[in-house]
């Protein structure tokens, strides 16, 4: 109990914080940080948890945005609906990616995972909804639910606030589940995993799917945001920077992706403004990081902390 009370102050803090911070900071910038979080947090779960390295996580977060800015543009949906159908197109490709490539481990894994998003990024070049290289532009935003005017700039920060809080929501009851024991069971020895009796390939494929949906609904959301569904979205590129924003947030913590979303982006946005090459830049803060920060900043912190390092090896020991 004496470790709830300051967890339970710190959520607090970060959601006032949340709350505020369009009144102090440019609301695209937030909206994209928090786009950016979510598709961050979906791949770490996969990553983090079930130890399962994909390069092609771009396929689903790029794949939906074009699906949901063609569906509110083309169709006429609300967004809520556009929403919906980007995150259940994302789930299908993460189930049809997944029955292909979970039957393989490590490099094999992450190659077949970056041949097929490699795919997809040919077909988002080739069909013609996708519009090409112009991608799809001048998504309409639309009303939320038939009342909220999402073209306000507060009342879509709001949104997507909730729609991270909701994904993130579920990425903690689900790490925190007896199924999130299994994966992390998994991470640690899948061999011992399946002396046990678990089905390890049907915990990795149900993980691979939650991960694409969640992915999905941030590429989604990022395409009512910026109000364009592009091919930048599903490039090999997309796939390394995700990684990038959990290594240095810190792999296998539930903040650290957001940490790193926010500390990526907010130095792509600073940059762009200057001479200085982008990819160099944070190429040469990843290595720093990597060197000095091996566990991520956020691993780092819970490593360091003398209260976080005593609740850790206060936890009772399973196993020998």
């Amino acid at each position: 109990m004496r470790g709830g009370s300051p967890k339970v102050l710190l959520t607090g803090a970060l959601l006032l914080l949340a709350v505020l911070a369009p009144y102090a900071l440019y609301p695209v910038f937030l909206m994209k940080v928090l786009c950016f979080a979510l598709f961050a947090c979906a791949f770490n779960l996969l990553i983090g948890f079930a130890g399962l390295l994909s390069f092609g996580h771009a396929a689903f977060f790029g794949g939906a945005a074009y699906v949901a800015a063609h569906a509110v543009k083309e169709w006429g949906w609300a967004p809520e609906a556009g929403l919906l159908a980007a995150t259940a197109a994302a789930g299908a490709m993460g189930l049809a990616f997944g029955l292909l490539a979970i039957r393989r481990q490590g490099i094999y894994f992450a190659m077949i995972t970056l041949a097929l998003s490699q795919m997809i990024f040919f077909l988002a070049l080739q069909l013609p909804f996708t519009h090409g290289e112009d991608g799809i532009q001048a998504v309409p935003r639309g009303h939320l639910f038939g009342l909220f005017d999402l073209s306000q700039p507060l009342t879509m920060y709001y949104t997507v606030l909730a729609i991270f809080l909701g994904g993130f929501a579920l990425i903690w009851r689900t790490v925190h589940s007896p199924f999130g024991q299994v994966l992390k069971a998994i991470r640690e020895n899948e061999p011992r995993a399946v002396s046990l009796g678990y089905r390890t390939e049907r915990y990795k494929l149900l993980a691979f799917v939650l991960s694409a949906a969640l992915a999905g609904l941030a590429g989604g959301t990022k395409a009512l945001v910026f109000q364009l569904a592009s091919l930048t979205d599903v490039t090999w590129q997309m796939s390394g920077e995700v990684v990038l924003m959990t290594l240095l947030g810190g792999m296998g913590t539930l903040l650290g992706p957001v940490v790193g979303a926010a500390l990526v982006v907010t130095l792509e946005s600073y940059l762009a403004s200057t001479s200085l090459p982008v990819p160099v830049v944070i190429g040469a803060i990843f290595v720093v990081c990597v060197l000095l920060f091996r566990r991520g900043i956020v691993g780092e912190l819970r490593h360091r902390l003398p209260g976080m390092r005593r609740r850790r090896t206060d936890r009772p020991r399973t196993g020998s």
